[in-house]
């Protein structure tokens, strides 16, 4: 499992790959400056090799350009992935100084923001996966409140119950533990990113 903590954010991430395969089909990639923490999770389609290799030119994507606007960042993904097998993305940016939350998703990548007053905020995704088509993006702002805590993860997960989970009197390494050493089936390539905004 990964740790990354700055003075505005605290990350935890975990993957794991489906069995039998070499390579991972889900990547994804996270990076704070002073003014923002830009979030990227791309699940290639399938699993195996042709899904590696779209899930890597979305996060090499999102590397390059991540100083855009989260639409943009969505379309330039969408035009990589014209020639490869396609893959489901999301991409959240967080404005530390206006607190807002940006986030678009295509594909059944889930999200959840719980807020340290109780508040349980869910997107709702567009449905299919990018592959270089014309594609209609949800991109949606939300305002945050301090010490709220996101979750985010590829298909290979599912969870019943994310308020008592997700609650702000736990640790986010404790709740990261907990995820991890859940007993998911390994039928799938599984990745959770869960972190706090302080």
């Amino acid at each position: 499992m990964k740790h990354y903590v700055t003075g505005d954010v605290e990350v935890f991430a975990y993957q794991r790959t489906k069995e039998g395969n070499v390579q991972c089909g889900d990547d994804y990639f996270y990076l704070s400056t002073d003014d923002y923490f830009i979030c990227v999770l791309a699940d290639g389609l399938g699993s195996g090799e042709n899904a590696y290799e779209s899930a890597t030119a979305v996060v090499a994507i999102v590397k390059q350009y991540h100083s855009e606007d989260v639409e943009t960042i969505m379309r330039r993904c969408n035009a990589e992935l014209a020639e490869k097998r396609g893959a489901a993305v999301a991409i959240f940016k967080v404005y530390f100084s206006k607190r807002e939350f940006v986030y678009s998703c295509v594909g059944n990548i889930r999200f959840f923001l719980y807020s340290s007053s109780g508040k349980l905020t869910y997107p709702l995704p567009v449905t299919g996966y990018l592959s270089g088509k014309p594609q209609s993006f949800r991109t949606q702002n939300y305002s945050y409140e301090q010490y709220s805590t996101f979750l985010i993860y590829s298909d290979g997960f599912h969870f019943n119950g994310l308020k008592s989970l997700l609650n702000p009197i736990r640790s986010l390494s404790s709740i990261a533990e907990e995820i991890k050493n859940r007993p998911f089936p390994f039928a799938d390539d599984a990745t959770f990113i869960i972190g706090k905004l302080y």
